[in-house]
């Protein structure tokens, strides 16, 4: 088991690709904490983690606000006292809006939750990472992060910023032996994306149509690529962006 006897928080782990990878984390042996907005989601996450013989505990916490993240977050480290291993999954998406028709408290609601979310969660685990001189931080950022035109512009603003962050963690914190690495998915068929999915734009067409595999991806695949990069495979492997999109940027 790749990842035997593992402390792992995940937020936004109560669907999609949160869900697939505290999943996959606790077949190959973590305990998963799952930080969920919406508890009920995430104890369903906990009762199939347990269903494969899997452990771990379901906490509710927003991770736009910093108070109940920090609470939830030290809720783990008293339980389990430490964390391996840190997931910031948690995010929303606004669609194909434009500068146009973007308005001011939606950008806020956006840049709050998949950015300021990144920072906080990333803020909160360190001190315990730095005492024990080991951790890992993968930060769920996107292809909308590497370049326009594939989101809205607060959803691309705030994925670029998750990878700003991910460098900076792993440049500041290398020396403590923490690493910290991005993953940037493409198009994953998860419930976000379910609606643009079956009722897409002409836009989201044009997208998908640039896949060189011809498919979108599905959750276990980033699942599996977390539980790599998390994994003593990958103890060289921080501060970069792992891109699984089917080639959609090549």
């Amino acid at each position: 088991m790749k990842l035997k006897e593992k402390i792992a928080i995940v937020t936004g782990a109560g669907s999609g690709n949160g869900r697939q990878i505290a999943l996959e984390f606790a077949k190959e042996g973590a305990t998963v904490a799952i930080i969920n907005r919406t508890k009920e989601k995430g104890d369903k996450t906990l009762s199939m983690i347990k269903e494969q013989g899997g452990k771990g505990i379901s906490l509710e916490g927003d991770v736009s606000d910093s108070q109940n993240l920090k609470e939830a977050i030290s809720k783990v480290i008293k339980e389990y006292g430490r964390v391996d291993i840190l997931v910031n999954n948690a995010g929303i998406f606004d669609g194909q809006e434009t500068f146009l028709t973007t308005d001011e408290e939606t950008f806020d609601k956006i840049i709050n939750v998949n950015l300021k979310g990144v920072f906080l969660g990333t803020k909160y685990v360190l001190e315990n990472m730095i005492n024990n001189k080991s951790g890992v931080i993968i930060n769920i950022a996107s292809v909308a992060g590497l370049r326009g035109g594939l989101g809205s512009p607060a959803y691309t603003a705030s994925k670029h910023g998750i990878i700003g962050l991910t460098g900076d963690a792993a440049a500041k914190y290398g020396a403590d032996g923490i690493r910290a690495v991005a993953i940037c998915p493409g198009t994953i068929e998860t419930s976000m994306t379910k609606d643009l999915l079956e009722n897409p734009t002409e836009q989201t067409k044009a997208i998908i149509n640039t896949i060189p595999l011809k498919r979108v991806g599905q959750p276990e695949e980033i699942g599996r690529l977390a539980v790599f990069l998390a994994s003593d495979d990958a103890k060289y492997i921080t501060g970069t962006t792992v891109v699984i999109d089917g080639g959609m940027i090549i």
